[in-house]
């Protein structure tokens, strides 16, 4: 009996000890991603430097098309940096691996009902299935060099450091709330939030492969080459 007590304490004690390590882990890629990216990140749209485009990450959109709050913040942000001529192009990265889920159409459908901007100039990534796989299309398939990163607040420092440490020279700018959201949803985005930015740290140090690459489709070029 007392061998199963001292077994049991010693499993309690390095599980406490496994359990603090991670705990440590965590807060630290926490801090040390957010540290990195915050002299990157801007919130009004003059102070944003001029680049090559804007991606405008994916967001939830429902079966018949209709964008989210999240996603149209993302994309009024775009084209208010692409109206003042911060950038020539923008690129919509989402989900399209469905045939009843499309983010990129139907975030380029609100661009084009909203907002006059040229065809040409609207690219769509339909593989961009995650924030990772987002930036390691545009800078291998896209060919980016330089972009401004658009999403909100809870998930800009993220982007940005996948970005820069795919080797791109990236910025961040934080999506205006139109419509603002309620204290216990951007909760659940900050508690979301902290173990993506540790899954993402390790996707990078092992340069995981996206799901999908394929041709190469130039920024420099005509964007209607990505359309389908």
């Amino acid at each position: 009996m007392k061998d199963i007590k001292k077994i049991y304490r010693a499993l309690l004690f390095w599980c406490g000890i496994f359990c603090a390590i991670c705990f440590c882990g965590v807060l630290i890629i926490n801090l040390y991603m957010i540290s990195y990216t915050k002299d990157y990140i801007y919130v009004e749209s003059e102070d944003v430097p001029n680049a090559q485009c804007a991606m405008i990450l994916g967001a939830g959109v429902s079966s018949t098309g209709v964008i989210s709050h999240v996603a149209r913040d993302r994309v009024e942000a775009a084209m208010k940096l692409y109206h003042h001529g911060k950038v020539d192009k923008v690129i919509i990265s989402g989900d399209h691996g469905r045939k009843n889920y499309d983010e990129v159409n139907s975030m380029k459908n609100y661009i084009k009902i909203m907002h006059h901007i040229k065809d040409e100039d609207i690219f769509m990534d339909h593989a961009g299935f995650s924030t990772y796989e987002s930036m390691y299309r545009g800078r291998d398939v896209f060919q980016i060099k330089d972009l401004i990163v658009i999403s909100q607040e809870f998930h800009i420092a993220r982007s940005v450091y996948i970005a820069r440490k795919m080797g791109l020279n990236a910025v961040g700018f934080v999506a205006e709330e139109i419509t603002p959201f309620s204290k216990l949803t951007h909760l659940s985005w900050q508690v979301r939030e902290v173990l993506a930015r540790v899954k993402s740290f390790f996707l990078v140090e092992f340069n995981v492969k996206p799901t999908f690459l394929g041709e190469p489709i130039p920024i420099t070029g005509d964007g209607r080459a990505s359309w389908d």
